[in-house]
């Protein structure tokens, strides 16, 4: 059976769409307008909670988008975009898989919603301002460890690194790549520069113009 993805353009649902393209694997990826719990009510039934990502692969439900990451690589890439529980970076693994949505998307999350996404009358500046410097703080953690190693853990690139990938994709759309650190700007470039992450750029443009939806990204919505 096919699994279906729903997705919002650049939304967290990106690190799926990432993932199932670097494993190659089949999908159908429908394309939602932004939010989608009041754009398209019948998502409701799809996903009660009314965010992004919904994932389906038969029996299987899933809402977060760092868990479809660690399930996708776990059940189609083991050892490769997976790291086993006996390898010595296992734990490293699961911190970052888990930092770059816990950490690093979530203040995001925040800038987006008082500096964008509520009406004029109650956008918070300092809120937004804080937040912002709060994702940068965090972001400074990974700066050593990119100094020495080409990818976040097990000397190869792995479902975190798509988790941490995402976070700085979002933090460009909001424009604060250019406050990234050097080894960071690096890595990004990086991870930018991969097949499966150009593919999955290309596959929600096109799915998005297939199902005349907008191809604007989420951080680029001006709440009204």
């Amino acid at each position: 059976m096919t699994m279906t993805l729903y997705h919002c353009i650049n939304a967290r649902s990106f690190r799926a769409l990432w993932m199932l393209e670097e494993l190659g694997l089949p999908y159908e990826l429908k394309v939602l307008p932004f939010p989608p719990r009041s754009r398209d009510e019948q998502y409701l039934a799809v996903n009660p909670l009314g965010t992004i990502p919904a994932f389906l692969d038969g029996e299987v439900w899933m809402s977060e988008s760092a868990a479809i990451g660690q399930y996708l690589a776990a059940r189609h890439s083991p050892r490769v975009l997976d790291v086993g529980v006996d390898e010595a970076d296992f734990g490293a693994y699961l911190n970052f898989l888990h930092f770059g949505e816990a950490t690093l998307t979530f203040p995001q999350t925040l800038v987006l919603r008082y500096g964008r996404f509520e009406p004029p009358e109650r956008r918070l500046a300092q809120a937004a301002e804080d937040y912002t410097r709060w994702f940068l703080s965090r972001l400074r953690t990974l700066e050593p460890r990119l100094e020495a190693c080409e990818f976040l853990c097990a000397r190869r690139f792995t479902a975190a690194d798509v988790s941490v990938g995402y976070a700085l994709m979002l933090a460009t759309d909001i424009g604060l790549h250019d406050r990234f650190k050097p080894a960071t700007l690096a890595y990004w470039q990086r991870l930018q520069g991969r097949p499966g992450f150009q593919r999955a750029l290309a596959a929600q443009t096109q799915a998005a113009l297939a199902q005349g939806v907008s191809t604007e990204s989420v951080a680029r919505w001006d709440g009204r």
